[in-house]
């Protein structure tokens, strides 16, 4: 393989991960819109913003779909902690909020 045929597929691939990370971004984009509906709910009915039962099983579930995907469920459980702690905090805020506020945004 020459220089220039590896610059070629180099080119092919960052190509390919600018795709994914554009997908993720728009995919977190959208649970973040999931996630702020189910604040907005628990916050109007007095629920508290964490849930560690269903964090417990998700985490599971996670692990799991890592190890069959081939990535490593060590990362897979990091991200979804770092995502969680991200979606608890926004539940929080909703909470905080006067009524019908959080629901606009």
């Amino acid at each position: 393989m020459t220089d220039a045929d590896a610059s070629t597929i180099l080119q092919g691939l960052r190509g390919s991960i600018d795709n994914i990370d554009a997908a993720l971004i728009f995919l977190l984009a959208e649970r973040f819109r999931c996630t702020k509906q189910v604040g907005v709910l628990k916050a109007k009915h007095g629920m508290p913003a964490s849930d560690p039962t269903r964090e417990e099983q998700q985490i599971a579930r996670l692990v799991q779909l890592a190890e069959q995907a081939d990535l490593d469920p060590v990362f897979a459980e990091k991200w979804f902690n770092f995502v969680v702690a991200e979606v608890i905090r926004h539940h929080r805020s909703a909470a905080s909020e006067p009524a019908g506020e959080s629901a606009a945004g």
